[in-house]
């Protein structure tokens, strides 16, 4: 029973269900996939600038520098190079299996279909919660720019609900205590949606009405036809890169070095601390990944679309940064829009306006190459028969999964209206890095697949054997002190049970460690994994709960549905 868990489908087997259109719901087959072929280098590279210069560099940047001070600019660097591992890995996938369904597909083929359900599960989160995550950005900065042509949206119809409660509560906190210096304006215009909202009884009518409305004109433009979503998306690269270079270059006249120093003002763990938010902005790649079966020469193009939109997103990051700690002090940076405030604060106001436009744009780009990726996990679990078959139907006229993508939009408009943006952007960082791990690992297993087959692009193999273990060796000696810490038990369980997840990384670093010296693991997916692993310690013990229990639901609808109806047990049943 175990065995068939972990039953594989071969890379031989996906490709010819995609040659011959099998799968596609509605789809006649014989001519390939049902999904137009039109995506080129340029398009791809496009399409990650889309996905990650968005939130990211409009709006979490800011509390990330306001923790981490100029020395941000490590963490993106930090980030970008765990990335790179992770897009080395994708690139070899996508390269030797050109399919839609991303790391879902890729693990089907090196783990079996047990762990291609939980990865493929564990995107469903990813794309939602990350798309709600920009629905409400593009919110904030939508109904911010309404206010500078006059209009007013009320409070109550801008936020969610739970924001507004709290708000409401810590604002009479403060008030009753005389505290009036602990309240921020943020605050009061929470707290304002909750005393003006109107009542249905004792419930509040208060929700994210703009959210709603771009979640709705977004799926209706991915619905039509991948060409108008490249269409879209490029306009919206091409101008959002040059209101990014724009304001780097501005700024650089308005730089004053004192704000430099101290360059790490919190360290080294208050750098770290704006991970969730830094990474939340890297997550394109698998977007990418997605799009496999609408490029036109997959096995060369994906590979370049994500090196090429990495590194020049990541150039773009570590500028901005050092630009925006150098004209302001980094305490002032916990804001939500702070490209904008820095140049509000030099008193360039007619350029934070223009900011404020492209954030608008910046952000709609975001949720566009994410709602497009999400129906094409959909439509690939649903070809392997792990969801109803409804979810790889392809439009007859505009070639899309349309089910999967109208799903895919009320599954995003409806949360968006009620749920708080931080609490959203910790889990899908945790779901991303966890599809980042097992991509990685999934790399070293086909090592030995003997049915592999070499596409255009694969990892260069290094020697781990004394690499690995020397590393590891090297950091139990720099950060001893710290590391014992890590046991030491005050008694103080609430604080304490963040250090579960560090206490997992140790553990996999050391088998890993022993299977790099023994096997002689390919060094790039090996830092991959344990990167990604590490990046997923920093976001504590509540963002690993939340992440089980979504995966405790999956497990219970794989063994009530979807094993009973995977195409590959059915075939078992037949044989």
């Amino acid at each position: 029973m175990s065995k068939s868990f972990f039953r594989k489908k071969s890379v031989a087997r996906i490709l010819s269900d995609i040659d011959g259109g099998q799968g596609d719901e509605g789809h006649s087959g014989g001519a390939a996939s049902g999904l137009n072929r039109v995506l080129g280098v340029r398009d791809l590279t496009f399409m990650g600038i889309a996905a990650v210069i968005g939130a990211g560099i409009f709006s979490t940047i800011g509390e990330a520098a306001f923790h981490g001070g100029p020395g941000v600019s490590f963490l993106f660097i930090i980030t970008a190079v765990t990335c790179g591992f992770s897009a080395l890995c994708y690139a070899e996938f996508a390269s030797r299996i050109p399919v839609s369904g991303s790391a879902y597909t890729y693990a089907y083929a090196s783990f079996g279909e047990l762990v291609a359900w939980i990865i493929g599960w564990d995107l469903l989160m990813e794309y939602a919660i990350g798309n709600i995550a920009v629905a409400i950005s593009w919110s904030k900065y939508f109904t911010n720019l309404l206010e500078g042509f006059g209009i007013h949206v009320p409070a109550y119809l801008t936020m969610d609900y739970l924001s507004a409660w709290r708000a409401s509560e810590a604002l009479d906190k403060l008030q009753a205590s005389g505290n009036m210096a602990g309240i921020t304006d943020v605050m009061q215009h929470q707290a304002l949606a909750w005393n003006t909202a109107p009542q249905l009884g004792s419930v509040r009518l208060i929700a994210d009405f703009p959210a709603l409305l771009i979640v709705f004109i977004i799926t209706w433009l991915v619905y039509i036809g991948i060409k108008e979503t490249k269409r879209a998306t490029n306009v919206m690269v091409m101008l959002k890169i040059g209101v990014v270079i724009a304001v780097i270059v501005l700024g650089c006249f308005y730089i004053t070095p004192e704000n430099w120093s101290p360059f790490l003002p919190n360290g080294f763990s208050g750098v770290m601390k704006g991970v969730s938010g830094v990474f939340f902005a890297y997550i394109g790649f698998d977007a990418i990944s997605t799009t496999a079966e609408e490029c036109k020469n997959p096995q060369r193009d994906l590979p370049r679309g994500m090196f090429y939109s990495l590194i020049i997103c990541t150039i773009l990051y570590i500028l901005i940064a050092l630009v925006l700690t150098g004209m302001v002090s980094y305490k002032d940076l916990q804001v939500g829009d702070p490209l904008a405030f820095v140049f509000a604060k030099v008193g360039l106001t007619q350029i934070s306006y223009i900011i404020s436009v492209s954030a608008v744009i910046a952000t709609a780009s975001v949720l566009l190459i994410f709602q497009m990726g999400q129906p094409r996990i959909w439509m690939s679990m649903s070809r392997d028969g792990l969801l109803p078959k409804r979810f790889s139907k392809i439009h007859p006229k505009y070639n899309t999964p349309g089910f999967a993508t109208i799903v895919t939009g009320i599954v995003v408009a409806v949360p968006a209206l009620f749920m708080n943006l931080t609490e959203v952007t910790d889990l899908t960082s945790i779901g991303t890095l966890f599809a980042f791990v097992l991509v990685c690992a999934g790399v070293l297993i086909m090592e030995d697949d003997i049915e592999k087959r070499p596409g255009k692009f694969k990892i260069p193999y290094i020697n781990s054997r004394y690499v690995v273990p020397g590393l590891l060796i090297a950091v139990l000696v720099v950060f001893h002190e710290a590391i014992f810490e890590l046991f030491r038990y005050t008694g103080d369980w609430h604080t304490y049970k963040d250090n579960i997840p560090y206490f997992l990384f140790f553990m996999l670093a050391i088998v890993i460690s022993v299977f790099s010296f023994l096997k002689r693991l390919s060094l790039i997916p090996v830092l991959g994994l344990l990167s990604c692993f590490y990046l997923m310690t920093e976001l504590g013990w509540v963002n690993w709960l939340r992440f089980l229990i979504w995966l405790g639901v999956g497990l219970i609808i794989y063994f009530s549905y979807s094993y009973k109806n995977s195409k590959l047990n059915k075939e078992t049943e037949t044989n």
